[in-house]
């Protein structure tokens, strides 16, 4: 079953529901044997490869954690990386051994992205004369920015095990991101009616968009952290003409009226604050890889 919207319902643009939350009982079902990975020196998946497999905690689905946050990784290779792993998820899929889902989060260097039935008009160049690399992917809405500073995270769950409905999953990671706004720097966020994504008032902070296969999404979320927001200005972002683009150390400097912040520190608390209210709406056991470095996954990918 392919989860990508129809222009009705695009993932930059429908009217979606208002959240809410899943019963515990939907989140978590019950799971047979353990997740196999292959045998010392075997070539695998880079999951299977970098992974140790522990038992999720009581009543909670593991989640392996790539935690590269701090590190630029190339969006091609973050795809093709996303796209490894789905395919060899939807393999345990049909072996009924699918007992892990997967978060991966890190930085891009500077790239547009559109959605499969993106509208060229939103783009205020020529493809051929693009100022960074231009990538037509197939999750939904339309064209976004990616670049250093954006704290970009892929979740790719298994909906069977959480809540068999896509517009509650996108809804839950507008969720996490109002969430882990508030605790860690105190700023209000909210949805906007009619659009997706998160908002600080007229801006938006983070934006979202997946596909999936079988119920297994992916792609997932991009959150402003420190991000250069002038490549936005090339570009109509989700295709929507009317409203900016926000980012939380533009609105800490505001705030603090212009007070210095730290890059680093920043994205950092970001990070810990996305990753544990992820952990808490999804009710996942999140087993992270320790010292992971794009550069050993790397190897996998060809």
């Amino acid at each position: 079953m392919a989860l990508l919207p129809s222009p009705s319902s695009s993932l930059c643009h429908h009217r979606a529901a208002p959240f809410v939350p899943a019963a515990a009982s939907a989140q978590a079902r019950p799971r047979r044997g353990t997740l196999r990975v292959a045998a010392a020196g075997a070539r695998s998946s880079p999951t299977a490869a970098l992974m140790e497999v522990r038992p999720a905690a009581a009543g909670r689905r593991r989640c392996e954690c790539f935690d590269l946050h701090q590190q630029i990784v190339p969006y091609a290779e973050a795809y093709a990386w996303q796209k490894s792993i789905v395919k060899r998820r939807i393999g345990l899929l049909n072996s009924g051994e699918d007992h892990s889902d997967t978060l991966i989060a890190l930085q891009h260097p500077p790239v547009y992205t559109l959605g499969s039935d993106s509208n060229k008009g939103y783009l205020h160049f020529s493809k051929e004369d693009a100022p960074f690399e231009v990538h037509q992917i197939d999750r939904g809405g339309e064209v976004t920015y990616h670049g250093p500073g954006q704290l970009v995270m892929y979740p790719i769950l298994n909906l069977r095990y959480h809540k068999e409905d896509v517009r509650w999953y996108f809804r839950s990671l507008e969720e996490v991101i109002i969430r882990a706004l508030k605790s860690a720097f105190s700023i209000k966020a909210s949805r906007v009616d009619g659009l997706t994504g998160v908002w600080v008032g007229d801006q938006k902070v983070a934006a979202l968009g997946i596909h999936g296969s079988r119920m297994i999404v992916y792609h997932g979320l991009a959150l402003n952290v420190t991000t250069d927001l002038t490549p936005f200005q090339m570009i109509d972002p989700c295709g929507i003409k009317d409203r900016g683009v926000g980012s939380i150390r533009q609105i800490l400097q505001k705030e603090s009226h212009g007070r210095e912040t730290d890059d680093t520190l920043l994205m950092d608390i970001a990070y810990h604050s996305m990753v544990k209210e992820f952990a808490e709406l999804f009710q996942l056991d999140l087993d992270t890889s320790p010292d992971c470095n794009f550069q050993e996954i790397r190897k996998f990918l060809c």
